[in-house]
């Protein structure tokens, strides 16, 4: 059995529950691989081999080692079962279309790893917020954004269905990291001539809910523009 741990839901940071609910030390208990965002919307996180990074809006990464921050949203996993994969002229289109269709996927939950030269990565990162805190929305319009060119590094996130769309990100939800550690970030675009890595499909999904929060048991969640706003947010919208 393979199992995806996610930690909070997109549908509440939508409503601004920003602070965290989990701490990194309870975190890497359900996976050694993963991406999330820290309390107050805190940047982008990449985990990888149990090692958590976290881009901050500035564009500097920080190679985090609080085992006691905390995360309001969170996707890990242990890599088990992966199959390796090999990808040319590759680029978010593919990923969505080729790649979807020929590892039939609409129904599950996937992840994909995925490393290389890039000729072009689009990144961007959310800001620090503070109380009384925005919508994911909000803040959304308002990112930074970063290119890189020429640029080795690794590009890793997970697939979820459509009809999970408001718990995550429907599609893929993929964060960058370059191989330096310097460049890293939520990824709305990229070039590659060739990757090569690993993908995992997934059988079990663990969602895990922030009870004792109280602004999460709170909160309201606006059902008719959630999917809009959660596309808007992740860059995915036309």
């Amino acid at each position: 059995m393979t199992t995806l741990y996610e930690h909070g839901t997109l549908a509440s940071l939508m409503a601004g529950n920003f602070d965290g609910t989990i701490t990194v030390s309870d975190l890497l208990k359900h996976g050694s691989t993963g991406i999330g965002t820290f309390t107050g919307l805190d940047g982008e996180v990449i985990i990888l081999d149990n090692d958590v990074y976290q881009a901050v809006s500035s564009g500097k990464v920080n190679h985090i080692t609080d085992m006691n921050a905390t995360m309001p949203f969170a996707s890990v996993h242990f890599p088990a079962e992966q199959q390796s994969v090999a990808l040319n002229n590759v680029n978010f289109a593919k990923l969505n279309n080729d790649f979807v269709k020929e590892h039939k996927l609409n129904n599950v939950f996937a992840f994909l790893k995925l490393s290389g030269k890039f000729e072009h990565v689009k990144i961007r990162i959310a800001p620090k917020q503070d109380k009384p805190y925005p919508t994911l929305l909000e803040v959304a319009q308002h990112q930074p954004e970063f290119t890189a060119d020429n640029i080795s590094g690794t590009i890793l996130g997970y697939y979820a269905p459509e009809i999970f769309g408001t718990i995550t990100a429907a599609g893929w939800h993929l964060h960058f990291i370059s191989d330096d550690r310097q460049f890293a970030g939520h990824l709305l675009a990229f070039d590659a001539p060739k990757l090569a890595g690993s993908f995992e499909v997934f059988d079990n999904l663990e969602q895990h809910l922030p009870v004792e929060n109280k602004e999460f048991r709170e909160s309201t969640v606006d059902m008719s523009t959630l999917r809009e706003g959660i596309a808007k947010s992740e860059g995915n919208a036309e």
